[in-house]
């Protein structure tokens, strides 16, 4: 992404100048950093890092790059880190949904996002097997399968109806579900 427009770094210049972002976020052997960005292009940089590999169909890479734009417009309003998740939450259920849709039962109209979730641990998935935690340590399958709360599902819930006390961003949200897309995707993903 570095030649591309979509996360241009013009946009930003000027902003938010000699103050850094601070983010939690997964960093190597530390699952519970805090990370510091001290300019748009080191932001940018970053944002771009989190995109998704080849091979995963258009409207979900789109829909991702969405959210990555959210997350990267956030150096102007740190706010719109919390519209990114939600959108970075939904792409990983549009995503679930092609994936995993005929093997998951329906309920009502709408297959559940938690159970969703749950059937990609039926279909392997492990900690050892998503690249962020293989770089940071701790575990995200809990957040995953619903033993640990909140999970990915609840907070795509209380996002969704406008839980007040959703304040402050998750760390590492928009990269572990990146990772998540690429494993649902793992048989399509160019390598």
């Amino acid at each position: 992404m570095a030649d591309d427009p979509f996360l241009d770094s013009a946009l930003l210049n000027g902003a938010r100048a000699g103050t850094s972002l601070h983010l939690p976020w997964p960093a190597p052997g530390n699952p519970a950093a805090l990370i510091e960005f001290a300019t748009a292009d080191e932001w940018r940089s970053f944002v771009s890092s989190l995109s998704l590999p080849s091979g995963i169909p258009e409207i979900v890479s789109a829909k991702f790059r969405r959210a990555q734009m959210l997350y990267f417009l956030a150096w102007l309003y740190n706010d719109l880190i919390k519209a990114g998740e939600m959108m970075a939450l939904a792409t990983l259920e549009l995503a679930l949904n092609d994936r995993y849709g005929d093997k998951v039962k329906k309920r009502g109209a709408y297959r559940s996002f938690a159970d969703l979730l749950k059937y990609m641990v039926t279909d392997g998935l492990t900690d050892e097997k998503i690249p962020m935690v293989r770089r940071s340590g701790g575990s995200a399958i809990g957040f995953v399968n619903g033993n640990c709360e909140p999970s990915l599902a609840d907070r795509r819930n209380k996002q969704a109806h406008g839980d007040p006390f959703d304040g402050l961003p998750v760390g590492g949200l928009l990269e572990l579900v990146r990772d998540l897309i690429a494993y649902a995707y793992r048989d399509f993903v160019k390598q």
